[in-house]
């Protein structure tokens, strides 16, 4: 049996399940500069992660006894994957644990972004009692999202549960994938049953920012750290167009972002992820067409405990139970 270090969390359910499987777990945050050390120190054969702990080549060589790094949630850029796996290490993370609560996520800042919510939430306690009717005229010209035309751009597992939500909204998508394909997106509504809608994919993304009234990425960030949205895509895109970054930090160009809120060319933001986390820029947090939220698309309790319970699943199938 293993002794795991769950250094950000697991949920209560993926603890309980890796206990009764046999397994020791530590849910002790211990300082990235102290990891080594520990991991050392306490012989801990598992290391499972999410986002704040970095796992790279100088851990992975200190560290000769971990047999297994698992990532909850999605995006695996904090940890040296390939690398770790040429040592016979077992690296996973947990794909569709988070899916639908990225989505929602996303629809929520959709319609934030649509309607100002974000920036009206902030200025109606102070400023509500006494220029009601300004702030109404600021905020009364927002859009519908029944109509519109969203550009998703990577289509996997979130990409296509976003897409559900979207479309049964009543809004077109345009996705943009590595590969052209067909593929079949549930819809389950209340009363009616399973529906399927069918999604052709493009490679073509420059048509589909020409053609695109709202936009969200789903992507990993880059291997050469380049941004999936610069000011060269900007150009390309409608007016007003509004977008929403839940995927990852630097796969929008946070410079370019705010020369096109100047300029008009983006309407509204939405950013749940940031270039510089855990201390974004203040000049994003305080622009007030930019709604933001901390790094929070996979913090549901729904999704928590689905990870834990994905992680745990994978531990016990490869290392067994008592």
């Amino acid at each position: 049996m293993m002794k795991i270090l769950a250094n950000d969390g697991i949920s209560a359910e993926g603890k309980e399940a890796l206990e009764k499987a046999g397994h020791t777990v530590s849910t002790e945050t211990i300082e990235q500069d102290k990891l080594i050390e520990v991991i050392n120190n306490e012989n801990y054969e598992a290391l499972i992660v999410r986002s704040a702990t970095v796992v790279r080549e100088n851990l992975i060589d200190a560290c000769p006894n971990l047999k297994f790094i698992g990532r909850g949630g999605v995006g695996m850029d904090n940890i040296d994957v390939e690398y770790a796996r040429n040592k016979g290490i077992i690296v996973s993370n947990t794909p569709a644990a988070s899916s639908q609560s990225v989505a929602e996520l996303v629809m929520g800042h959709l319609f934030s972004i649509s309607r100002s919510l974000h920036d009206s939430f902030k200025n109606m306690p102070a400023n509500g009692a006494n220029d009601f009717k300004v702030l109404k005229k600021k905020y009364g010209k927002g859009v519908e999202l029944r109509g519109k035309t969203l550009g998703i751009i990577g289509f996997g597992r979130i990409g296509q549960s976003l897409a559900s939500y979207a479309l049964g909204c009543g809004m077109k998508v345009i996705a943009v994938s590595r590969e052209e394909e067909s593929v079949s997106i549930p819809l389950t509504i209340e009363g009616v049953g399973r529906i399927e809608a069918e999604v052709k994919t493009t490679t073509d993304i420059s048509a589909m920012l020409a053609a695109s009234d709202f936009i969200s990425l789903h992507v990993p960030k880059q291997k050469d750290g380049s941004a999936v949205l610069g000011a060269s895509e900007f150009d390309k895109m409608k007016d007003g167009v509004r977008i929403v970054n839940a995927a990852r930090g630097g796969v929008i160009d946070e410079d370019a972002l705010l020369a096109a809120i100047e300029s008009g060319k983006v309407a509204n933001v939405a950013l749940d992820v940031f270039e510089n986390e855990p201390n974004p820029r203040q000049d994003l947090l305080t622009n007030d067409k930019i709604a933001t939220t901390p790094h929070i698309g996979a913090a549901t309790v729904e999704a928590q405990a689905r990870i834990g319970l994905e992680l745990a699943d994978i531990i016990v199938s490869n290392f067994g139970s008592k």
